[in-house]
C-alpha cells in the first residue's frame, strides 16, 4: 500500500494559519494584478468563487473583489515543507517528494512498527495538524496512480483507502476527467462515443482509445484498470531526476511557460547537487490541451549539476517543442537522466573560469536557499519574467 500526502491550500494555509483573522475570507497568494501577476495559491473560500492556481490575478480580483492579496513567501513555505517532510520521515525513509506539499510514502516496511498503511496515513495526519496546525489529504492504495487520486477525492482533510479487492468499485464510477491527462479536449473526444466514467473507459476497445490517442489510448486503458507498477523512489535511488507541473488552466504565454520551467530547472539541478551526482541527458516534456503529449531530449558532450548549462538546453528544447507543437500547455516539466558520480576531466583555461563562476554562483544559491528556504534567493532571469 502506498501513501499519497497532499497539503491543502498549502501556501494559502499557510497564511491563513499565521494570520486567523483571515480563516472566513478569501485569500489568494499570488503576484498583484498586473501583467504578470498570477495566483500561486487560493483557499477554499476564494475557490469558491472561481479562483484557482495559475489564474491571472487582475481576473482573480474579478471573480472575488473582496480577496486579500499576499505576496508568496516562497522561504517560509519551503521551511514549513521540511517540517512536513521530516514527520513523514518518523515514519518511513521511502519517501518520493513531488513538491513543497505532496509526497508519495511506502510505508510497507513500517507497518510491525506503526500499524497498517491507513493507520500511518492517520497519524501523519494528526501529526501534521497537532504539530503544524495544517491539514494534510492522504490517499492509501495498492499504487501511486491510486493514491493520488484517493488523496485528491475528498479535499479538503479528506481520508481514503482503497483496498486491493475494492479497485474497481471505485475506478469505475468516476469521471474520465479522473484520470491522469484526460482534460477538455480528451474528455470530449471520449464523451461522443458514450464514455463518461472508468468504468465505460474500461470496457471500450483497445482499438478505439489508440485510434483516438495514439500510444497513450493504452496507458489510459491501464489507468482505468487501476494498473501502475511505479514503485515509491527515493532521490537517493533514482535513475533520472524530474519535476514537472500541472496548470489549472491552460497556458500559452511563452514568457510564463518560461519562467515556470526555470523554476523546476533549478529545482532537478538542486537535487542533483544535493545527492552529489552530475546528468548527461536533459529532457523537457510539454502536454498540449488535446492531450498530445511532447517530448524533447539531448545529451550533453559531458555531465553536468549546473543550473545555467542545464537552463540553457531546456530553455532551446522548450522553443524547439513549441514550434513543433503550438497551443497553450496543460503541462510543463524538465527532467535529468544518465546520473554520474562527477569525474576529473581537463578543461580550457577559458571553460575552467567559465565553469568556476558558474559554480560559485550554484553554491551561493543553493547555501542561502538551504538555510532560507529554496526561493530566498532567485536568478534574474526568473524574476524577469
Amino acid at each position: 500500500m502506498i501513501l499519497h500526502v497532499d497539503m491543502d491550500a498549502f501556501y494559502a494555509s499557510v497564511e491563513v494559519r499565521d494570520r486567523p483573522e483571515l480563516a472566513a475570507k478569501p485569500v489568494i497568494v499570488g503576484g498583484r494584478p498586473g501583467s504578470r501577476g498570477v495566483v500561486a495559491a487560493a483557499n477554499y473560500v476564494a475557490r469558491r468563487f472561481g479562483v484557482h492556481s495559475a489564474m491571472p490575478s487582475a481576473t482573480a480580483l474579478k471573480l472575488c473583489p473582496e480577496a486579500v492579496i499576499l505576496p508568496v513567501r516562497m522561504a517560509y513555505y519551503a521551511e514549513v515543507s521540511r517540517a512536513i517532510r521530516a514527520i513523514f520521515r518518523t515514519f518511513t525513509p521511502v519517501v518520493e517528494p513531488l513538491s513543497l506539499d505532496e509526497a508519495f510514502l511506502d510505508c510497507s516496511a513500517s507497518e510491525c512498527l506503526f500499524g497498517s498503511s491507513a493507520d500511518i496515513g492517520r497519524r501523519i495526519k494528526r501529526t501534521i495538524r497537532d504539530e503544524l496546525d495544517l491539514v494534510a489529504s492522504v490517499g492509501v492504495a495498492p499504487n501511486k496512480f491510486l493514491a493520488k487520486l484517493a488523496s485528491d477525492l475528498d479535499k479538503p482533510d479528506g481520508f481514503v483507502v482503497v483496498q486491493p479487492e475494492g479497485v474497481r468499485a471505485f475506478l469505475d464510477p468516476l469521471p474520465v476527467e479522473r484520470l491522469w491527462g484526460v482534460g477538455r479536449v480528451a474528455s470530449t473526444r471520449l464523451a461522443r462515443l458514450g464514455i463518461r466514467t472508468v468504468g465505460q473507459l474500461r470496457d471500450a476497445s483497445s482499438d478505439v482509445l489508440e485510434a483516438l490517442f495514439g500510444r497513450a489510448g493504452s496507458h489510459l486503458r491501464e489507468l482505468s484498470r487501476g494498473i501502475d507498477h511505479r514503485a515509491v523512489v527515493p532521490d537517493h535511488l533514482a535513475k533520472s531526476i524530474s519535476h514537472e507541473t500541472t496548470f489549472a488552466t491552460d497556458i500559452a504565454d511563452r514568457e510564463i511557460l518560461r519562467a515556470r520551467l526555470l523554476e523546476l530547472t533549478e529545482q532537478v539541478a538542486r537535487r542533483l547537487r544535493r545527492l552529489g551526482l552530475e546528468a548527461r541527458t536533459v529532457q523537457v516534456k510539454l502536454r498540449r490541451s488535446d492531450f498530445q503529449t511532447i517530448t524533447r531530449a539531448h545529451t550533453l558532450s559531458s555531465p553536468t549539476d549546473m543550473t545555467q548549462e542545464i537552463w540553457q538546453i531546456a530553455d532551446q528544447l522548450l522553443r524547439t517543442g513549441l514550434v513543433r507543437g503550438p497551443g497553450p500547455l496543460r503541462l510543463i516539466g524538465v527532467g535529468v537522466s544518465g546520473l554520474e558520480e562527477p569525474a576529473p576531466r581537463q578543461q580550457t583555461l577559458f571553460e575552467d573560469e567559465s565553469r568556476a563562476r558558474g559554480r560559485r554562483l550554484d553554491a551561493a544559491v543553493d547555501d542561502i536557499n538551504g538555510r532560507f528556504g529554496k526561493r530566498a534567493l532567485r536568478r534574474a532571469a526568473e524574476l524577469k519574467h
